[in-house]
Formats: structure tokens, C-alpha cells, sequence
């Protein structure tokens, strides 16, 4: 048993609000907003950077977004949320893998908006980029789209089924299941494009600048009509659910025994 100092949970909370802040925004500029969401994941920071104090909010978002894919990146490799080692552990765990990579994209992409005067940059394309100039790269940018679809159906199958409320307090809001199961299900809807966007660029050699970030796959469907719509309002539901996270969610301590934890035992 190791017991994680209160500095940890602060800062965890600290990211489960800062994710809280950029879907709540994003799904509100996708709904409001039609100039804004076309410039994609910079449109969201534009959006920040207007608020009142918006660049101490990006700093924060910075701060929090590093914290939580940091989360990630320990209940990927040390188990601290005790999903287990079987199968299903490991699943879990490697999507959280892929949930760390995207957020510590994000946190660049706020970094460098705050520091370059409002302009985030293409991180995302310049980082594929460097990936397909090594052997393998397209393998590997492709395998990333694919694990993307597979986090995909992990998001839809918690909005479906409600399983992520084992890990939220009690004395969270009534609307909690149903805030969050709108939640996952928009953003698997999100996560199925940048999957195909990155299997595109990886195994049909389409090119890095076509490569989807959060804010550019949620732009990619503005012409879908009422799917965009249901989108947009769900990513903004998923910000509200963050917010209830970052005040309930439950942050367990590491508990390293047996292979299958009991919570689903």
C-alpha cells in the first residue's frame, strides 16, 4: 500500500478541472461560435486567452492538463488506481497511456499558445512529422489511430453502461450518470476521428497536416448538421462532468494485490 501525499491529490484535481475547462469551452464555441471552432484546438485557447484573467486560466490549463496526464502516465505503469493485471487491467491501463500522450499535447499546445502571443502552432503536425522521419514512424502513428479507436469504444461503452461511477463519490449530484454517460459518448464520437486521422497519415501516407487534434476533430464535423450539434452539446455536458470530478472523483490508493481488483471482481 502506498499512501499518496495530499500534494498529489491536489494537483490531480487541479487536472480533472482544467480538462473540465477546455471541453466546457470547447463545446461551447462549437455551439456558438462557428469562426472559432474552424480554427480548431487554437480556437478554444483564443476563446480562454478573452475570458478575465484568460492567461493566468492557460497557465493553470498548462499546469493542470501536465498534472492529469502525469495521472495517466502512473495508472499506466504503477497500477495506482488498482485496475488490475489481467487482461482487462491492462487494457484499461494502456488506453490511460493513450489518454497521457493526448494530454500532454494539449498542455504543449496551451504552453506555447501562452507564450507566443496567440498562436499555438501545428505541435500536433510537427510532432507526426517527426515521428514518420524514423523507421517505422508511419507504423507507429498508425498503431496510435488504432488505439484511439479502442479508446473510442472504451469512452462509449462507460456513457453506455455508467461503470465510471465506481470511481465517484457518493455525495456527487443525482445528474452525475447521466451527465457523464452523454459525456463519453461525444467524445468516443471525437476520438474516432483522430484515430482515422492518424491511420490515414500512418498506413495511407495522407499526410501530417490532415492529422485530427481535439479541437480540429470536433471542427472536421461542422458540417454534419445535427450530429454536430449532439457532439458539441455533449463535449460541453463532459465539461460539466469534469467539473463534479475534479470536487468527487475518488482517488484511490495503490493496492497491489491479487490480479483482478475487487471493485471488479
Amino acid at each position: 500500500m502506498i499512501d499518496k501525499s495530499e500534494n498529489f491529490r491536489t494537483l490531480v484535481r487541479v487536472g480533472y478541472f482544467s480538462r473540465a475547462i477546455l471541453y466546457t469551452v470547447l463545446g461551447l464555441i462549437a455551439l456558438t461560435s462557428a469562426g472559432k471552432i474552424a480554427q480548431g484546438t487554437d480556437g478554444i485557447f483564443i476563446a480562454i486567452e478573452e475570458f478575465p484573467a484568460g492567461m493566468a486560466i492557460l497557465w493553470l490549463m498548462v499546469v493542470g492538463l501536465s498534472a492529469y496526464a502525469l495521472f495517466r502516465l502512473a495508472s499506466t505503469f504503477f497500477d495506482i488506481e488498482n485496475h488490475g493485471s489481467d487482461k482487462v487491467g491492462w487494457g484499461t491501463r494502456i488506453g490511460h497511456a493513450g489518454s497521457a500522450i493526448g494530454h500532454f499535447a494539449l498542455a504543449f499546445s496551451a504552453y506555447k499558445f501562452a507564450t507566443s502571443s496567440g498562436s499555438g502552432g501545428n505541435g500536433a503536425q510537427d510532432a507526426a512529422a517527426g515521428i514518420l522521419s524514423v523507421t517505422l514512424g508511419g507504423a507507429v502513428l498508425g498503431i496510435l489511430g488504432l488505439l484511439f479507436f479502442v479508446a473510442a469504444f472504451a469512452q462509449a461503452k462507460k456513457g453506455v453502461t455508467g461503470s465510471f461511477m465506481n470511481r465517484i463519490s457518493p455525495q456527487a449530484p443525482d445528474s452525475t450518470r447521466w451527465l457523464g454517460g452523454a459525456g463519453f459518448l461525444a467524445r468516443a464520437a471525437v476520438f474516432i476521428v483522430i484515430g482515422w486521422s492518424l491511420v490515414k497519415a500512418g498506413f495511407m501516407s495522407s499526410g501530417t497536416d490532415q492529422i485530427k487534434t481535439l479541437g480540429d476533430a470536433v471542427a472536421s464535423l461542422s458540417g454534419e448538421g445535427f450530429v454536430f450539434t449532439l457532439v458539441a452539446a455533449g463535449l460541453l455536458v463532459f465539461g460539466i462532468f469534469s467539473f463534479i470530478l475534479a470536487r468527487y472523483r475518488i482517488i484511490p490508493d495503490m493496492d497491489t494485490r491479487g490480479k483482478i481488483p475487487s471493485f471488479r471482481a
